[in-house]
């Protein structure tokens, strides 16, 4: 047998190809593919639920009653390695410094506090016990404990960072602590005792003055929110004169400016030509870069120092879990501060962290159906994810609850359709040219801000644990 034979017969033994290979096959063929995904994108129920309204000229005022806002209410310090110092204009918050301006004074006051740490469960003030010690709280959580209606103990209250109690023991004659004080976490606390205060004020006649007079008061009265008083009368008989009155506003309401996101895409011109099948390049790259300035815009909504729910929530709204977990009472007790509640905004984890505390105790929370999402509720009100909200590197977050709407005093959105090159309103993209290296430009700019139209339209729960597993 020839040697060609021998080959003919090896290669006879091999099964013969009859069918284009799938390897060569897809070289020629367009694959199936999906548009490009991306990660980052979040439910954004913010930017859903939230009623915006149309913003002409870019500014937003809020007009309110007249208010008299004596202070925020909280007292702020500087932190160096393990100690902290209070800054001596924030003594000011103290009613019995309320406006008091000797810098020298106040910084010397501020010199006096001590530093104290004390572990939980610690006793700061007993009931009953001789008033002489102010506490400003650093850091911690600490309860306010009283006799409950059946001669029981009962928590009066929780104070977080900023907080101050005992004021009182400044001015006037020698007062008892009313409700004890108890640390529930790990504190930092910084005293300023009555004899300090009196000390100094036997060398300065300014703050032995201003403790004698007091706090300035408002000459007209006031309701139970602080606004001016509109004088009426109810229930009365025969010929009783009238009282006279009227509405007085704020003289320099607040405005909220439009904020604003941008950014610059650029596409090159030999992609936008040549590889727009079947998906066009220009409109998925823009597609993205949307989304990415949403996801921004419920971020600054959130976070934002100027107009940020967290940041311009009324500190008289902003409450503390009892047990540092959410509980089913704390969510009560945020509900319970506004009329009219119409979502919650929570961190996932904070979602899961209520979750497990509505499991120990047998309740299942009901849920909604909205917009095809079984959303979780709480007195019928929806709970929102939100991965906006921080947590904290000690695994603390914030729960939100807020009253929506311009008609309900409420929380709204603020933007301005209408705008050039609009695509969505309040959002544009425009055209910015071609440079010399074929790179094509679009100008992306999103406008929006929210505004607060009373305090009492939102409420934060602040410090909620959310990584303790019972």
């Amino acid at each position: 047998m020839s040697v060609d034979s021998d080959q003919e017969v090896r290669a006879g033994d091999l099964p013969r190809q009859q069918s284009l290979g799938t390897a060569a096959a897809r070289n020629l063929a367009t694959t199936t593919k999906s548009v490009p995904q991306m990660q980052e994108i979040s439910s954004r129920w913010l930017l859903r639920m939230l009623p915006w309204v149309q913003v002409q000229g870019g500014t937003y005022r809020v007009n309110r009653r007249l208010a008299y806002e004596l202070g925020d209410g909280r007292v702020t310090f500087v932190q160096t390695g393990g100690r902290a110092e209070v800054i001596p204009a924030e003594l000011g918050e103290l009613p019995a410094l309320r406006d008091y301006a000797d810098d020298a004074v106040l910084s010397e006051l501020a010199h006096r506090c001590e530093q104290r740490e004390y572990p939980a469960g610690t006793v700061l003030a007993t009931a009953g016990d001789p008033q002489d010690m102010v506490f400003l709280l650093a850091h911690g959580r600490v309860q306010k404990v009283g006799t409950g209606p059946y001669g029981n103990e009962a928590v009066l209250g929780v104070l977080a960072d900023g907080a101050y109690f005992g004021e009182t023991a400044l001015t006037g004659d020698a007062r008892t602590w009313e409700s004890s004080f108890r640390t529930a976490t790990a504190c930092t606390v910084l005293t300023l005792s009555r004899a300090d205060v009196d000390n100094l004020a036997e060398r300065s006649p300014t703050l032995r003055a201003h403790l004698d007079g007091g706090a300035a008061i408002p000459q007209q009265g006031t309701n139970k929110y602080g606004e001016a008083a509109i004088d009426l009368a109810a229930g009365h008989v025969g010929e009783a004169v009238i009282p006279h009155t009227y509405v007085d506003y704020e003289a320099a309401p607040r405005e909220y400016e439009l904020s604003v996101a941008q950014t610059v895409l650029k596409v090159h011109s030999r992609v936008a030509d040549l590889y727009n099948q079947p998906m066009n390049q220009t409109e998925q790259q823009l597609r993205l870069t949307v989304e990415a300035l949403r996801e921004r815009q419920e971020d600054e909504l959130i976070n934002n120092r100027e107009f940020g729910l967290l940041s311009n929530a009324d500190y008289g709204q902003r409450l503390q879990p009892y047990h540092g977990v959410p509980s089913p009472d704390d969510m009560d007790e945020l509900l319970s501060r506004r009329r009219g509640s119409k979502l919650f905004l929570a961190h996932p984890r904070a979602i899961a962290a209520f979750g497990r505390e509505c499991n120990k105790r047998g309740l299942v929370p009901e849920s909604v159906d909205i917009g095809g999402h079984r959303i979780p509720t709480w007195r019928g009100v929806p709970i929102f994810p939100c991965n906006k909200i921080p947590v904290t590197e000690a695994r603390t977050t914030s729960i939100i609850c807020m009253r929506t709407g311009e008609d309900e005093q409420g929380v709204i959105g603020l933007q301005q359709s209408g705008i050039p090159d609009e695509i969505e309103p309040s959002l544009s993209v425009r055209f910015m040219g071609i440079n010399e290296q074929a790179i094509i430009s679009y100008l992306v700019t999103a406008y929006y801000s929210a505004a607060i139209l009373v305090p009492d339209a939102l409420g934060v729960l602040e410090n909620v644990e959310v990584s303790r597993w019972h």
